[in-house]
């Protein structure tokens, strides 16, 4: 080769290193015990181990810098392009072997990983004092080198972990990333140094995106190769989407969505260097779970929907099932599904919830409820929470810093079937919700109203996990109360992003005005026979899935809520129309609970159907045998009067008619049973 030739490969040399040096940045604590470890005050071994594109190949290439700067002699092992046997890797790393000023750099290995027990316990030991040795691979070391005394002050393990937000603003600088990019270059990398390069790279290329950019699918097919490589399995690759989509995976959900082995994918899931167990299951680093779930999302659309809706009806059913005390964390799990479905950016993805614990009410916290009503609200609220406390104590939840112990807020979830009028007095809260339920659509037999309260000290009310805990109590109370027809939270001072995801959970604000003390407050409604629980989750879910765009299905179409008399006057009136299924299609009840829980039918034919079962059951009843003959007589056959119906029955006219209404109200009574109760309620019987 040519001088020309040298100058040229060591000018380009020093301008790739040039670039790498701009691009490494943070990583100070990491630097630190390598430094101590190099000049004599640390360790003989330092393990660094994270997932792919962390940067630990950057971080091996500054070590050898600082290294060579020190004036250590530096050889590299690359696992990529090593033979994984012990005397190949032997003859790349002899020098640490014989000169105690040697620094070993081995990167990459995950590759050569089952050289570890050899590395512990034949070459390592042979390696000189002084000399320092750097493994840097994606999996932890395996636990027999801290459960050995030799290594415990030899070793130093140091997980390598996102760059920190100075840190990852310094890499978009240094990368000339726009301002108006960094917000969603940083919502989707975070700190991943391979993420945020990646981005930037693409992001400044399409400067024109601004707040709207996101990867393309290169990036993500890049970033996937990256960090997940080759997978042994559909179903393994499946078992990660799985893992992706999920707030939290457990072995039970994993067998709910992906039946087939799903203990052994499970211990599969564990194992992986970018997921991380914790005491609720199993999670992905972040950027994993973003691409992954854009590449799904992509590749697969059929696919993709058909693993949410499993994952969903497990969590669901979890969120009906759980203990009082697991409610507002099954609740979590369930929205966190919905975090992509056009909801306001929310603190879904947290994994530090424990920051609050959820306690029941005690006697002795009585005391403890006034001082923080009024600092949260004034005396005159404080005097509400007072009065509640006394005659619905099993409805208060207090909220405490998990550290300190220090009570931070109270939330209630009042029952009410009836108020006195001391209640309607003591709490114009109440009284307002009362009042709106009245006169909109009046509480059934068997039903009541919930009214949601919280008093939260002031510092806490905005992003903090403990509004979210308490936003998951309270939906997590809806999904699980029994004859529920309204409920109303209201919230103080509430700011834009509170309300606008209470209304993309369906509720309503009906009132903004002064409460006692002069505070704003809005009380936000929503009535649940008119979309039950099930129809609002199939509503979430039909958002996430098909988009906002997706038209409503009849399962979850608004209901209509009728009192008694307005039901028993359509049953009165579609009987009379039973044999006309365009009269059929215009009743009010096809719009009811009653046929919503028919779904897969056209409403109209449902109605049909379910008249004339309710008519049917009548024979299973001897003391209504009579009536049912009078009803099937007259609307089954179509009968063209009433007087030849009565003919046909052999019966005077008068009998007849005593027939045909007690019938008549025996099948409205039975309906409107189960539009109150369900389609398991039981029949009515006659006493």
């Amino acid at each position: 080769m040519s001088p020309a030739s040298d100058n040229k490969s060591g000018l380009l040399g020093r301008r790739l290193q040039a670039a790498r040096d701009m691009a490494f940045v943070g990583r100070e604590e990491e630097l630190a015990v390598f430094n101590a470890a190099l000049y004599g005050g640390g360790c003989s071994v330092l393990y660094v181990h994270g997932a792919g594109g962390i940067g630990k190949s950057a971080l091996l290439r500054r070590f050898a810098h600082e290294a060579a700067l020190a004036g250590r002699p530096v050889s590299l092992v690359d696992g990529r392009t090593s033979e994984p046997s012990p005397a190949a890797f032997e003859a790349e790393a002899e020098p640490v072997l014989h000169d105690a000023d040697a620094v070993l750099l081995v990167d990459d290995f995950e590759r050569i990983q089952g050289l570890e027990g050899w590395l512990r316990e034949r070459f390592l030991p042979r390696v000189p004092m002084g000399a320092l040795v750097v493994i840097a691979g994606r999996h932890p070391p395996d636990m027999r080198w801290q459960a050995d005394p030799g290594w415990a002050g030899a070793l130093e393990v140091l997980p390598l972990r996102d760059l920190r937000a100075g840190a990852a603003q310094a890499l978009m600088d240094s990368c000339g990333v726009p301002a108006e990019l960094r917000e969603p270059l940083l919502a989707f990398a975070g700190g991943h140094p391979l993420a945020l390069l990646l981005g930037a790279a693409v992001a400044v290329k399409d400067g024109a995106a601004g707040r709207r950019w996101m990867p393309n699918q290169d990036v993500v097919a890049t970033l996937l190769d990256q960090l997940v490589g080759e997978l042994p399995s559909a179903a393994h690759r499946h078992a990660l989407e799985i893992c992706a989509h999920a707030y939290m995976t457990t072995e039970n959900l994993l067998r709910a969505a992906l039946p087939e082995d799903a203990g052994t994918l499970f211990r599969w899931l564990r194992r992986l260097p970018f997921v991380e167990s914790t005491s609720l299951g199993l999670f992905p680093h972040d950027v994993v779970r973003e691409v992954l779930e854009a590449d799904l999302r992509w590749r697969d659309p059929e696919g993709y929907a058909v693993m949410h809706d499993r994952i969903h009806a497990h969590l669901a059913e979890r969120v009906r099932t759980a203990s009082d005390v697991d409610l507002p964390g099954a609740v979590a799990a369930l929205l966190y599904l919905h975090r992509d479905n056009g909801a306001p950016a929310d603190v879904h993805g947290r994994h530090d919830e424990g920051e609050f614990r959820e306690e029941v009410l005690r006697e002795e916290d009585a005391g403890t409820l006034v001082r923080v009503a009024t600092a949260a609200e004034g005396a005159a609220s404080a005097g509400c929470a007072a009065f509640w406390a006394v005659r619905q104590p099993e409805a208060f939840r207090l909220y405490r810093r998990t550290e300190t112990g220090e009570p931070v807020a109270f939330s209630a979830w009042l029952r009410l079937a009836e108020l006195d009028e001391e209640e309607l007095t003591a709490d114009p809260i109440v009284a307002m919700a009362w009042a709106h339920a009245r006169a909109t659509t009046p509480l059934r037999a068997g039903e009541h109203l919930a009214v949601g309260r919280h008093w939260v000290l002031p510092q806490y009310r905005e992003d903090s996990p403990v509004m979210d805990v308490i936003q998951w109590r309270v939906i997590g109370n809806c999904l699980r109360s029994e004859r529920m027809a309204w409920s109303y939270i209201e919230i103080r001072h509430p700011n834009h992003a509170w309300v606008e995801r209470l209304r993309h959970y369906g509720m309503r604000d009906i009132s903004e005005q002064p409460r006692p003390g002069d505070d704003a407050y809005t009380l936000f409604v929503h009535d649940w026979r008119a979309v039950p629980a099930q129809a609002w989750l199939e509503r979430m879910n039909r958002l996430l899935v098909a988009g906002p765009a997706g038209g409503p299905s009849a399962a979850t179409a608004e209901l209509a809520v009728l009192s008694q008399a307005e039901f028993a006057e359509a049953v009165r009136k579609a009987l009379r129309q039973l044999s006309r299924l365009d009269a059929l299609a215009a009743s009010p009840l096809t719009r009811t609970r009653l046929i919503a829980e028919r779904a897969g039918q056209d409403p109209a034919t449902a109605l049909g159907d379910l008249l004339r079962q309710a008519v049917d059951d009548l024979r299973e009843d001897p003391r209504a045998v009579k009536f049912h003959r009078a009803l099937s007589v007259t609307f089954l056959r179509s009968t063209p009067n009433q007087g030849l119906a009565a003919e046909r029955l052999g019966l005077p006219f008068t009998t007849y008619r005593r027939h045909l209404t007690a019938g008549i109200e025996r099948v409205c009574a039975d309906l409107w049973r189960r539009e109150l109760y369900g389609t398991n309620a039981p029949a009515y019987r006659s006493t």
